[in-house]
């Protein structure tokens, strides 16, 4: 079976919904609904990370770090609350949780990846807040598997 991501608020490569952007720009900065499933033998935990590689800083935006959902964990609500037993990392707005699409008015379109991480620990061992380097360091280094979503956002 193929890891795959799915979402009822996501359709890859589409312009993203509303909902999904930062409240800045009218939007209501909810993370979007993401179902999960044939992770890899072995997995252990799984992380949710959104990233932009579009935004103009040189090192991309990460918008969303989630780390240390339990392996039974296969969907989120739109908007939901962090799982108990979860970890999040500090987002490049400087505050945990999701944050929504922000790109500089009169970029391009901007891709924002939505990926679910099957990781090969049970739990990333991350000081409190960690950002968005040390997450993405640790992930590849247990990536068991990777899925990916990318919508679109631009104004």
């Amino acid at each position: 079976m193929t890891f795959t991501l799915t979402s009822t608020d996501l359709v890859e490569g589409a312009t993203l919904g509303l909902a999904q952007v930062h409240g800045g720009l009218g939007g209501g900065n909810r993370s979007p609904q993401l179902a999960w499933q044939g992770e890899p033998a072995g997995t252990q935990s799984f992380a949710i990370t959104c990233y932009d590689p579009d935004a103009p800083t040189g090192s991309g935006w990460w918008h969303w770090l989630l780390v240390n959902l339990p392996p039974g964990l296969h969907a989120l609500a739109a908007g939901a609350p962090m799982p108990a037993g979860a970890q999040s990392g500090r987002n490049d707005y400087g505050e945990t949780g999701f944050g929504g699409a922000y790109p500089p008015k009169g970029d391009a379109p901007h891709r924002y990846i939505f990926t679910v991480w099957a990781l090969d620990v049970p739990r990333l061992e991350l000081p409190e807040l960690p950002s968005g380097a040390m997450v993405g360091f640790n992930l590849h280094a247990h990536a068991l598997a990777k899925a990916t979503l990318t919508g679109r956002w631009g104004h």
